[in-house]
């Protein structure tokens, strides 16, 4: 069962503010998926969960400033908009459910993720850092830059801290 909206309205509003396009229907999540060949997109999971989505929000805006940006911002609301985050989940198969969540998608595939536990415990400021970073590496790019076959190829080091590969 659905969060009460007028519970949710002010949570919706801190994204959409900033420009950031509501997903609230299947249709919304799949015509948002097939425009991103040749683009990239940020979808949002947002989340009632005021641990982890009341930095996650304030993430987003913070990572709005940054000089590199992805071509589009999205984002649905777990607990509320149903189908459409389960879509939304639909098109990042392997990835397991999570909320809030910030993915970067570039062409149609996942490229970069930031799942709830990279954002619980951690300010707005560093989640906007790793987003920053994301975007310098996968945005404003025309290829999907390579990931490494196995960790021996690059020290650990030199992954964002949120990274996840999905490859």
């Amino acid at each position: 069962m659905p969060y009460p909206e007028m519970l949710l309205q002010p949570m919706r509003q801190e994204l959409t503010r900033l420009g950031v396009e509501e997903l609230r229907t299947t249709g919304e999540v799949d015509d948002a998926f097939a425009g991103t060949a040749g683009q990239t997109m940020v979808l949002v999971v947002n989340s009632v969960c005021g641990c982890a989505a009341a930095m996650a929000r304030p993430a987003i805006a913070l990572a709005r400033q940054h000089s590199t940006q992805p071509d589009r911002y999205t984002t649905v609301f777990a607990g509320q908009d149903l189908d459409a985050t389960a879509r939304a989940r639909y098109h990042m198969t392997g990835i397991p459910p999570s909320s809030p969540f910030i993915a970067l998608i570039k062409d149609g595939e996942v490229a970069y993720i930031i799942e709830r536990r990279h954002i619980e415990g951690r300010s707005a400021q560093a989640i906007a850092a790793d987003l920053a970073k994301a975007f310098d590496r996968f945005c404003g790019t025309d290829t999907m830059p390579d990931m490494p076959e196995s960790p021996e190829l690059e020290s650990p080091a030199s992954y964002f801290s949120t990274f996840r590969s999905i490859r």
